[in-house]
């Protein structure tokens, strides 16, 4: 049974949420997320309940241990997480979404205490191999409020029994266990080559819940990798300037 905590979320492109306690409430976080606490607040860091659940945190891209913030005080005292890149929250009430919800790996921020951060597998080889996070995803498990974290805008839809999505496959974030999460390849010589979107995309078959984010950590990584490379004259090359040196590469070789 997780505790009912009461929440407000901060900002808009660069946002944090904080958590308000009632005595002996408690909310569980990743660690390093933390940004202040009341001082009633106490903070206690381990394995969560054994090694073997520090294990499975590792392979579902979080840290070994994990930090419970208990209220030990008479009244009410808050704590507050923020996520270490620009972004959204998701608020994700487990309760009213059938007790659980798989996301991508590392985007676990903090949730109600009683709340379980579980290893799942794709069931499919081609979304194991090609689906952007491999085969392991994380599954959130319990009845009480928790919250991921997404780059850029965070864009919520539900499927209906039979709707197919395609998404870029860094652009999924959250979905519905009642999801059918496959992928598909993208189809010709052209798009494969130069459309800039990768070999696979996601395909996702309703019914359920998915949110996507605008701006996945892994293509703003590359945008920065891009801006910082520099030539010979130490000037910084743009996108359109490392594209067309990769198109002459191409035709030097042919």
């Amino acid at each position: 049974m997780s505790d009912a905590i009461e929440y407000t979320i901060y900002g808009d492109d660069l946002q944090m949420v904080e958590i308000e306690l009632d005595p002996q409430e408690g909310v569980r976080g990743e660690v390093g997320t933390m940004l202040y606490m009341d001082p009633g607040v106490k903070m206690q860091t381990g394995t969560g309940g054994g090694l073997f659940k520090g294990v499975k945190r590792v392979f579902a891209g979080e840290s070994f241990f994990i930090s419970t913030f208990l209220n030990e005080a008479s009244g009410k005292q808050t704590a507050a997480f923020a996520a270490p890149f620009p972004g959204k929250v998701i608020p994700l009430d487990l309760a009213s979404l059938g007790g659980s919800f798989i996301c991508q790996r590392d985007s676990f921020l903090c949730a109600a205490r009683g709340t379980e951060i579980e290893v799942t597998f794709s069931k499919k080889l081609g979304a194991g191999l090609f689906g952007g996070e491999g085969f392991i995803l994380q599954k959130l498990v319990g009845d009480g409020m928790t919250f991921v974290h997404a780059g850029g805008t965070v864009i919520e839809k539900t499927l209906q029994k039979g709707q197919v999505l395609k998404v870029d496959t860094g652009c999924l974030v959250a979905f519905s266990p009642s999801v059918d999460y496959d992928i598909q390849f993208i189809g010709g010589f052209s798009n494969a080559l130069f459309g800039g979107e990768g070999l696979f995309l996601a395909k996702l078959t309703g019914p359920g819940k998915v949110y996507l984010q605008s701006l996945p950590l892994s293509r703003l990584a590359d945008r920065i990798a891009v801006a910082a490379r520099t030539d010979n004259k130490g000037e910084s090359k743009g996108a359109s300037g490392l594209g067309g040196e990769v198109l002459g590469d191409i035709i030097s070789g042919l």
